[in-house]
């Protein structure tokens, strides 16, 4: 049996279990439909109370959907299918629903939503714009109020008081971004009460796939400003117009990358007025001369991103063509393009902390999605996720008809028979909705089809703020609408009067994406809920998938068949190249995400740690009895392997952080047991001592002192963490394994930062002086709000499975993780 065979068999066993659950959902219906207004929120009550005694969720499904159920019919006037209670169910129990466009998925979500709230701990759904959070919230809000919830939003630049109202709610919409922003910020914070969200409990991702699987590979990064170089991004851009692609450096396309022939290295020393370009002392220039060439040659304004009328350099979404403002490069190409570009150059940032989409949805105890495609990614949701896919039946069947793709020899064929097409469908009165993969290539069709006459509305990240008007529009008759990829997602295109006649919406493709599943979500734009509908795809062998992944064999083929000037090939044999070229870069996309995944797991293991003895100084309870801890670790490190009591200029070393008049008592004893007491007996006199002239101060000056130091040390470790990524990657030509060699040698950073923080912890306590509290909380919360969001460019070895953050040695809050 083929494995395609044995999904659709598990999906025909689950969806025939599902089936049965929806009978016993419908079979309270005609009682729910008695219900007076007020018996809604009684019965919420009621099935809050059953849930707190103990029952489980499952127990109280089917009446609960079936009230969720009549409560939509009632409050937006929409009464669920059954393939929507299936869908409904199939998130309930953790899994992505593949559900196609138009089948209500925003409608499916409020029942497991519902129930998952009756816990008591509040649900999340997370999505891809603010837009469609916002929209969403208030869609669906009057279903969750007539079942007696509350539903709130967040927005990114939402106030933290508001954004703590949002998440009190029972149910919270928002994006990905914010939920896990907001995450990272709250181990940022230094008071309790400062803190926004109250734990992950259930979460619905929608557009699952655009947001577990695109944009996993890049993480989540909460940075601040650092030192300023603008001097030697501007002194690179110019020395970067001197050198010469294949003479001084090597592109690599597909990898994005750029490598130093020996005659640019030489250039570069001659520029530079240096001896070795590769000494140490000179890896900066190394750096910054990278980054320059990586600005000029592979970062394409109007493609990879816009300069604002205010000189700002703003990241275009490679997935949706959407501007990304707020969002940028690491590790300083960002600042390379702004020098390149001439405008302002912003300073490097440094990371204070940072998680993936993968590591951030495992803190929740229930993950689920749902999106129009899925099924062929399902080994990677359960991999990463532990997510399976159930694929929904429509409630209509699909009749939309799916061409082959039209090829032409060269991209200004292409274009010309794009236009011709546009141009006849627009007489015949047929709406188009016209998939590009760049801001340039929808801005060129845009000015063609100017120049012949034919209206049309563009759709990219220079007008998303009409995103969702437009594209509300584009199945009416005589539309033309260009969209940059998947830009307007999770708005549906509903067919005008007369538009059924006509075909339906044609959505014409003007060039295969990276990914065949992004080209299905194009094409699922037309269709929905049994709608009549076209597609097809206008490719040249001069595009950008086919000329890197398989160019040369297909200029062959046109050659061989002597195909003249404007006249397309439709051939199963290049869909077949084409097919290939997809999954090689799915491949190699998937390699990344695997890649950044197994680091960041390796990471989460110290993040966890980390946080969770940042909570609990947070909290403030029993800060005596750690500091005692903290000071037997500090010196039972120094005495470690003493078998016979050193001389005293030994002593007088180990223990250098304590008072010079006091360090006199260390002196004169018999053995190490007697040093070991006495100096345990001076820190905690010394202790005690700062403790009382501190008085009622005393246990917020030591949080902030621990909070300060935590957040310090954290930060020099995610930078040298950086700086390991970098260099276990060489280790494979030594024949070893960089994800043995990352996960060892972060494991010994890691010990060293524990050191180094008990060290400055026990430093703090000798050197400690009387300070302004209050100065310095205002202190503290003027640098958190200088902190940046930014989900950014990740690479890196790999690392290991996650593993367990172990537990206290001798009662202390040390942290611990697995090798």
């Amino acid at each position: 049996m083929g494995i395609f065979s044995k999904i659709f068999d598990k999906n025909r066993m689950l969806l025939k279990k599902y089936s049965r659950i929806v009978e016993a959902i419908n079979g309270y219906e005609q009682d729910i439909e008695k219900f007076e207004i007020n018996d809604f929120a009684k019965k919420t009550d009621e099935f809050k109370a059953r849930v707190s005694e103990g029952q489980s969720l499952d127990s109280v499904l089917p009446e609960a959907f079936a009230l969720a159920r009549e409560a939509a019919k009632r409050a937006v006037g929409m009464r669920p299918f059954d393939v929507q209670l299936m869908g409904a169910l199939a998130l309930n129990e953790g899994k992505i629903a593949e559900m196609k466009t138009g089948e209500g998925k925003t409608l499916v979500a409020t029942m497991p939503l519902y129930l998952n709230a009756l816990s008591g701990k509040g649900c999340h759904l997370a999505t891809v714009n603010d837009y469609l959070a916002k929209r969403d919230a208030g869609w669906m809000g009057p279903v969750y109020e007539y079942l007696g919830l509350r539903a709130g939003f967040i927005q990114a630049a939402m106030e933290p008081s508001l954004r703590k109202d949002a998440y009190n709610c029972d149910i919270t919409y928002g994006t990905a971004n914010e939920f896990g922003f907001d995450y990272l910020r709250d181990n940022l914070v230094y008071s309790l009460e400062n803190k926004v969200q109250r734990g992950h409990n259930f979460v619905i991702v929608d557009e699952a796939d655009s947001i577990l699987i695109d944009e996993a590979r890049t993480p989540l990064i909460i940075s601040g400003p650092a030192q300023d170089s603008s001097n030697l991004y501007r002194q690179f851009a110019f020395f970067a117009k001197r050198f010469q692609a294949e003479k001084d450096f090597v592109v690599d396309e597909k990898d994005r990358t750029v490598t130093l022939t020996d005659e640019g290295i030489a250039k570069a020393e001659k520029l530079l007025q240096i001896d070795n370009l590769y000494d140490p002392s000179n890896y900066d220039y190394i750096f910054h001369l990278l980054n320059a060439l990586k600005a000029m040659i592979l970062y394409k304004k109007e493609v990879d991103y816009l300069v604002t009328q205010e000189g700002e350099v703003v990241i275009v979404d490679e997935f949706t063509g959407r501007l990304l403002p707020g969002r940028r490069y690491s590790e300083g190409l960002h600042q390379a393009i702004e020098a390149k570009e001439n405008v302002q150059i912003r300073q490097e940032s440094v990371t204070f902390a940072t998680i993936t989409f993968q590591n951030y949805f495992k803190q929740y105890d229930k993950v689920a999605g749902m999106t129009g495609t899925a099924a062929t990614e399902e080994s990677e949701f359960i991999s990463m996720y532990n997510t399976p896919v159930a694929v929904i039946p429509t409630n209509k069947d699909v009749i939309r008809q799916d061409k082959e793709d039209s090829i032409y020899k060269t991209k200004e064929e292409k274009n010309e028979a794009i236009i011709n097409e546009i141009a006849e469908r627009y007489e015949k009165g047929q709406p188009v909705l016209v998939g590009t993969t760049s801001i340039e290539k929808s801005e060129l069709l845009s000015k063609m089809l100017q120049k012949r006459g034919v209206p049309h509305e563009v759709l990219n990240a220079k007008y998303h703020e009409r995103e969702a008007e437009i594209v509300a529009k584009a199945g009416e008759r005589k539309t033309i609408t260009i969209a940059t990829n998947m830009a307007g997602r999770g708005t549906d295109i509903k067919l005008g009067d007369g538009v059924v006649e006509l075909g339906g919406l044609y959505v014409l493709g003007t060039e295969r994406h990276e990914s065949r599943r992004i080209d299905n979500q194009l094409v699922g734009r037309s269709g929905r809920q049994g709608d009549p509908g076209e597609s097809r795809f206008f490719l040249s062998t001069e595009d950008d998938l086919i000329r890197l992944f398989g160019g040369e064999r297909m200029q062959s083929i046109m050659n061989t068949l002597k195909i003249e000037r404007g006249q397309p090939i439709e051939h199963s044999l290049l869909s077949r190249i084409i097919f290939s070229a997809q999954k090689k870069i799915e491949g190699m996309h998937f390699e990344i995400r695997k890649r950044l995944y197994e680091l960041d797991s390796v990471i989460d293991q110290q993040r966890s740690a980390i946080y969770a003895h940042r909570d609990w100084v947070l909290k403030g309870d029993e800060i005596d009895s750690n500091v005692f801890e903290i000071i037997e670790d500090v010196v039972d490190r120094r005495l470690s392997g003493l078998e016979q009591l050193p001389p005293f200029e030994d002593i007088k070393v180990s223990f250098s952080f304590l008072p010079a008049g006091d360090i006199g008592r260390l002196k004169g004893l018999n053995n190490v047991e007697e040093l070991r007491n006495s100096a345990l007996s001076l820190l905690q006199e010394i202790f005690v001592e700062k403790k009382t002239s501190f008085g009622d101060e005393f246990p917020q000056v030591m949080k902030y002192i621990m909070l300060r130091m935590i957040d310090e040390r954290w930060r020099r470790h995610l930078e040298a963490i950086e700086h390991l990524k970098d260099s276990v990657g060489l280790r494979a030509y030594g024949q070893k394994d960089p994800v043995i060699e990352f996960k060892k040698e972060s494991f010994i950073l890691f010990q060293q930062l524990t050191d180094s923080l008990y060290d400055d912890i026990a430093s703090a306590i000798v050197r400690i002086v009387r300070v302004d509290s209050d100065k310095a909380k205002q202190n503290a919360d003027k640098e958190f709000r200088s902190l940046q969001a930014v989900h950014s460019d990740f690479s890196g070895s790999g690392g290991d499975k996650k593993g367990d953050v172990g537990g206290k040695k001798k009662g202390t809050k040390r942290f611990k993780v697995k090798r």
